[in-house]
Order: C-alpha cells, then sequence, then structure tokens
C-alpha cells in the first residue's frame, strides 16, 4: 500500500507521532513606512457575525519548499470566511483571501477588519480594497502577538490537526489538503467550547434560523 494509505489508516487508530519543529519562518514584516492603524479589535466584543474579521499568515513547509497561508475569520463564528495559499508572501496573498471573503460574505458597512502591522496588510491595495467597502482598519500593536489572538489559536489548531500530520508533496496536494481541513473539517465539523460545541458553520445556521424566528 502507498504512504497515504498507512498515515490514513494510522490517523484513524491515533497511531501519529507528531514532531514538534524547531525552525520558523518569519512572516510578519514590519519594518515599512506604509500607514498603520490604532487597535480597535480590543474593545469590540462582537455580537453577530462580519462585526469583526480577524487575518494572519503562516508558513507551510512542503517536501523542498515553503509556501504562506493567508486566512480570514470571523470573530464571533471562528468560520474561515477566506483563505490563500501560494508560493509568494506578496501582496497578491491576502488580496486574494480578501475577495474571496467579500464573494462570500458580502459585508455591511462598519465591520472591523484585524490584522499584524505586516507589510502585506498595510500595503496601498489591500487598504484600499477595505476602504472601498467601508470596511474600518485595526492593527496590532508592535511586537504583540496576544492582539490577534483569534487568529493565533487558529494557526495553532491548523498546525497541530492538519500540516503536522501530513507530508506535503507539493503546492498542489498541499492546497488540495488543507482546503478540505478548512472548508469540510474545521468550517463544518470541529466543535468549539465558546461556540457552545457547535461547528462554525452550525453554529452561523443556528443564529439565521434565530433571526427569522425573531
Amino acid at each position: 500500500m502507498n504512504h497515504k494509505r498507512v498515515y490514513r489508516i494510522m490517523r484513524e487508530d491515533n497511531l501519529l507521532c507528531l514532531r514538534k519543529r524547531k525552525f520558523v519562518v518569519v512572516t510578519t514584516d514590519s519594518n515599512h513606512d506604509r500607514p498603520v492603524y490604532p487597535n480597535l479589535a480590543r474593545k469590540i466584543a462582537p455580537s453577530g457575525i462580519n462585526q469583526l474579521w480577524v487575518a494572519d499568515i503562516t508558513y507551510i513547509r512542503l517536501e523542498l519548499e515553503f509556501v504562506y497561508l493567508a486566512v480570514i475569520l470571523d470573530a464571533y463564528s471562528r468560520r474561515v470566511v477566506g483563505w490563500a495559499l501560494d508560493r509568494t508572501l506578496e501582496d497578491e496573498l491576502t488580496m486574494e483571501a480578501l475577495r474571496m471573503a467579500l464573494e462570500r460574505r458580502s459585508p455591511a458597512a462598519g465591520l472591523v477588519h484585524h490584522s499584524d502591522r505586516g507589510v502585506q496588510y498595510a500595503s496601498g491595495d489591500y487598504t484600499g480594497l477595505l476602504k472601498a467597502h467601508q470596511i474600518t482598519i485595526s492593527m496590532s500593536r508592535k511586537g504583540n502577538p496576544y492582539d490577534n489572538a483569534f487568529c493565533e489559536s487558529f494557526m495553532k489548531t491548523l498546525k497541530y490537526e492538519e500540516v503536522h500530520r501530513q507530508e506535503y508533496r507539493d503546492l498542489a496536494d498541499a492546497r488540495a489538503s488543507i482546503e478540505d481541513f478548512l472548508e469540510r473539517v474545521y468550517n463544518q465539523k470541529r466543535l468549539h467550547s465558546a461556540l457552545g460545541y457547535c461547528a462554525p458553520a452550525k453554529f452561523e445556521q443556528r443564529l439565521l434560523a434565530q433571526g427569522a424566528q425573531a
């Protein structure tokens, strides 16, 4: 049998040994001359979806290279609303994730978008797209990762439950596997204690049903 079947059978029986990775790839470059914005997210306690989005970037190691994943989460439902995976850390990576989120959610004016101060999120194209949709920009304080705790927690979940359990051959293999995890497993099945032990998609369905009844 091939290695993928072996990994699947071992994972089903909880037999995988997860190795902690000792290398770190820097994904945030906050040494730039582009405008930065105050942290508004720490004052917000969202009471519904599309009130606060949080965004971040992480690296993923393939067999022969590194690739980068940009994600956007709805802070209230914990749902991944936009994501992009590619070889580049250029602005287009985060732009692709943002365009997906905007297309899927069509948020009303007043949404707050929170990220770190990285050059990708401070670029004129990225902030311009946010402003064009009347989205308020919020950024973490310099050197304070706790300002984006929602995304930090999600990235740990992603690495532990998906990335460290796989051996991606190439970008296409990684994209297919990560898409399955984000869209089918995390959004549709993974339970969150903060959501009353609902998956994000189920939690949002309940919100919509409650709104219709009201």
